[in-house]
Formats: structure tokens, C-alpha cells, sequence
């Protein structure tokens, strides 16, 4: 017995290639960096460890019935897992590990260290949770000044011939962001698709009294169970998709509804990222729909971008500068994330409507996320290491990968623009406008906030085009007025601590 191969929760491929590999023994392991970590700790969402732990618990029949010698190396609170897994094997005889690029920068240097301390030579595959490889991806960057998502995204089409006409796009543009800007009117509302509840079986049961045994504390709720924790049932969701609510995406994917969650998204991150589904399938799904189908150039494009475009981005760039994005704080905010933003209860409805959505489910659309969410955060001036393990803890979709240029860059912009030209956020009337949250005293207090940050921060935005002309609105601002932003803003921070 010579090769061991580890399958770790993100890797539940349909096929997966370390099968390939032909090893003398499997082993799928709950490994702390997905459960609970001594070194870096999270209290990781229910749902989220529901969805691990029943997900697993399903693959781990399927494994069961397979020629080589089977291992399920269960999750134990404070014990440490694959360095006394790994001294094992060696033990045992094992002289290679092999599984999927990990796709994590801890997971991967402690592989690496461990399979070092015992001689074992350690095989990296090609994973299927991503269309590029990292090779391609820093193929593309050598031939690139800089990371700008636009360019690669045009890499992207030709690459994959998809949306093309030859080497020009389909429609005679790459993006149709600005057709996707529409608020949910109201002749619809009532029939906007739900985020509905599944009829747990054994297995997804089982998992569920699991986590609430050994995570009694974490934040999220089990009462209702949302996620596909098989591979049928993953493509069973994705079609729902593509059937039902892909027509209407795109118009609508930046709305905001309160109470809802779904809309017209697909909602496949968290399948996506564990396996259950592929990138490749979600392409080949979509490509085909596309072509028999009557879908809309802005959804169609829509969809597409975010598959093959921001989320292949968002892997590159974690890959290749994820740690100075991480261990940056630009604008130099440090406050603490207090509790009610753990619960819902910061008092500014569009915040805690999330935020109790989160909790029930694991999952909000990406605008929620962007604008909402890390936008206001970002105004409240918040730590951008609190963001980020707020981020990994509240989302069944949450990887390290995904999370590291999302909360750092995306929506902090705390790296200083090595991925985007601006931070985003905004005042109370972009979040009415592509909403239908009333309007009450929250938006004085965003606007507040605002106003602040923009008056502090003016110098340094006065030299950047795209801001210059709030600075110059908050500059010429009646003084009472921006007094009074300023007042409200002071006495909102002061009750956050």
C-alpha cells in the first residue's frame, strides 16, 4: 500500500480525478480549517456545517462500495487532525498523499509541511471546482500589467467560446451590467421565487442533529434546511434555474427586496463550492439553455460572467496576491464589528433584514453582500479582519479563496485597488432606489455616515476623478447640514463601541 488519497469537503466531484490516480486507500476528512481550527478559529454557520457534514456523510456511501480501503476521519473540537492523519499513514506504509489543488493557503502549506516531515512525496491535481488552472491563470498575468476583471473576462469568452461571434461578442458588447440595474416592480412582487425549504432525509437529518451537538453556539439556524447535499439534487436546483428564474436574472439581478432572498439568482455557491456541482457543468448547462432557449442577452451574459468571469477572478487573484490583499488596511479602519451585527440588530432596517435572513439560511445575493452589507461596514469605518471572518462565518458559500479578495478588495478596498478602481458603497438613496425599504431614520444615519467618511477622507479623494465630486458636493454642502450628517454619524459609531 503505497498512495493515499484525501478528499477534503470542497472536493465532492461527481468524477473525481484522484480516483484516477488508482489509490491503494481514501480518505475523506473533515479537516479543521472546514469545521473549527486552534490556529485560526471560526464558528462556521450551521447551515454551512450541515451542508459539509451531510454532503459527506452521502459521498461517503458512494466511496464505501469502492475497490480501495475506505476512511471517514471525522471532525473532534480542540484535537488536531491531519498532521497525526498524515504521521499515520506513513505509518502504515503510505509513501504519496494525493488530492485536489487545495485551493487554500493554509491547507496547502500544511500539507506540504506534514508530507515533508515524513518523507511522502505529495501529489496536486488539477482541481474541477475551477474551469482555469493556476498555470493559465498566471499565464494570463505575466502577459498583464495589472488585474483588471475586464480584460480577463474577454480572456474568458474567447477562451470558452461562449456569447461569440467569431472573435467579436454576441450583441456587440462584452457586458450588459447596465441593463441590470432594474428594482423589482411592483406587479411582481408577488410572485418573486422563494428560497424554499427541503423535507430532510436520514442522512441530511442525521447531519443536522450532529451540528447542533457539537456547534451548539455557533450562530445560524437548523429549523428549516436549505441545500442540496447531492449531486442529483444539485442538478435538479441548477435546472430549477435555468427553467424558472434564468429568463428574469438578469434585469433584476441587483435588486433588493426585503424579506427575500432568492429573487432570480441561481443560488449554486454553495453547491458549487463544495463539488456537488462544477463549473464546467454549470457551463455546458447554461451554453446549451442558451442555445435552444429564448434567454435575454442580459441574463444570459449576466450569468455567464459571474461563472466564468468574477469567480475564476476572484481564485487568480487570491492565488496571486492574496496576501498582501489580507494584510493591508489602506483606509486605516479599525473598529471593532459589535455583536449586533451578529444578530440583526444594528437598528438600520436594510442591515438587519440581511442579517436575519443570513441567519436562517447562510446565503444573500451578492448586491446584499456588496452594497449593503460590506458597504456599510465599510462607512463605519469596521476592521477589515472583522469583515472578512463575519464573511466566512455567516455564509454557507464561504471558502477562504472566495472570501480573501471579496471582503478584502472587493468590498473594503482595503488593498488600495490592486483589483478594483474604487471602494464601493453608497447613501440611503441607492439602497431605496433598487429597493423598496421605506424611508425612516436609518437613512439619515447612513447618510450620515456617508457624508462623514467622504469629509474625512477628502484629500485623498479629491485626486481620484470618480470621487472628486462628491468631495466637491460635501465641501460646498451648507454647513449646518454637514454638521448635522456629521453630528448623526458621531452618535451612531459612539453606540456601536
Amino acid at each position: 500500500m503505497t498512495k493515499a488519497l484525501l478528499i477534503f469537503p470542497h472536493h465532492l466531484f461527481n468524477h473525481h480525478p484522484g480516483l484516477d490516480k488508482r489509490p491503494d486507500r481514501i480518505c475523506l476528512v473533515e479537516d479543521t480549517l472546514f469545521f473549527g481550527d486552534r490556529q485560526y478559529p471560526m464558528a462556521f454557520h450551521k447551515q454551512k456545517l450541515w451542508l459539509h457534514r451531510a454532503s459527506m456523510a452521502r459521498y461517503a456511501k458512494r466511496l464505501e462500495g469502492l475497490k480501495p480501503e475506505f476512511e471517514y476521519v471525522r471532525y473532534e473540537a480542540g484535537k488536531p487532525l491531519l498532521k497525526p492523519l498524515i504521521a499515520r499513514l506513513a505509518k502504515a506504509g503510505i509513501k504519496e498523499i494525493v488530492t485536489c489543488d487545495p485551493s487554500d493557503f493554509i491547507l496547502e502549506k500544511r500539507l506540504k509541511a506534514y508530507c515533508e516531515d515524513h518523507d511522502l512525496d505529495l501529489t496536486l491535481i488539477n482541481t474541477p471546482l475551477f474551469l482555469n488552472t493556476p498555470g493559465e491563470n498566471r499565464a494570463w498575468r505575466e502577459d498583464n500589467k495589472s488585474w483588471f476583471q475586464a480584460e480577463f473576462y474577454k480572456r474568458q469568452r474567447r477562451h470558452f467560446d461562449v456569447l461569440m461571434n467569431g472573435d467579436k461578442p454576441k450583441g456587440d458588447q462584452w457586458s450588459f451590467d447596465g441593463e441590470n440595474r432594474k428594482k423589482v416592480p411592483k406587479k411582481l412582487r408577488d410572485s418573486v421565487p422563494q428560497l424554499a425549504p427541503r423535507e430532510p432525509d436520514d442522512i441530511e437529518e442525521e447531519a443536522r442533529q450532529s451540528v447542533e451537538k457539537d456547534f451548539p453556539d455557533n450562530y445560524g439556524s437548523l429549523d428549516k434546511l436549505y441545500w442540496p447535499t447531492s449531486h442529483e439534487d444539485a442538478e435538479s436546483w441548477l435546472g430549477a434555474f435555468l427553467n424558472e428564474r434564468f429568463e428574469l436574472f438578469g434585469p433584476y439581478e441587483d435588486a433588493i427586496l426585503e424579506g427575500e432572498s432568492l429573487l432570480w439568482h441561481s443560488a449554486i455557491t454553495p453547491m458549487l463550492n463544495i463539488g456537488l456541482l462544477t463549473p464546467q457543468l454549470v457551463l455546458d448547462a447554461a451554453k446549451a439553455f442558451i442555445e435552444t432557449k429564448d434567454i435575454p442577452m442580459n441574463s444570459a451574459e449576466g450569468f455567464i460572467r459571474q461563472v466564468i468571469g468574477w469567480r475564476e477572478f476572484m481564485r487568480a487573484t487570491y492565488e496571486d496576491i492574496g496576501v498582501p490583499m489580507r494584510t493591508t488596511n489602506h483606509w486605516g479602519h479599525t473598529r471593532r464589528l459589535p455583536e449586533s451585527f451578529w444578530t440583526g440588530e444594528t437598528g438600520i432596517d436594510p442591515i438587519d433584514d440581511v442579517i436575519k435572513r443570513i441567519l436562517k439560511t447562510g446565503y444573500c445575493h451578492h448586491i446584499e453582500r456588496l452594497m449593503v452589507l460590506g458597504g456599510f461596514m465599510f462607512i463605519c469605518e469596521i476592521d477589515p479582519d472583522d469583515i472578512y471572518k463575519w464573511f466566512m462565518e455567516m455564509f454557507a458559500d464561504s471558502y477562504d479563496w472566495v472570501m480573501v479578495p471579496n471582503a478584502y478588495a472587493m468590498s473594503q478596498n482595503a488593498d488600495g485597488g490592486r483589483i478594483t478602481t474604487k471602494p464601493y458603497f453608497s447613501g440611503s438613496a441607492y439602497i431605496r432606489k433598487m429597493g423598496n425599504h421605506e424611508i425612516g431614520d436609518w437613512c439619515d444615519i447612513w447618510d450620515g455616515l456617508y457624508w462623514r467618511w467622504i469629509w474625512r477622507n477628502r484629500e485623498q479623494l479629491a485626486g481620484n476623478p470618480r470621487w472628486a465630486m462628491m468631495v466637491s458636493m460635501a465641501e460646498k454642502m451648507d454647513g449646518e447640514k454637514r454638521d448635522r450628517h456629521l453630528k448623526t454619524a458621531a452618535n451612531f459609531l459612539r453606540g456601536l463601541g
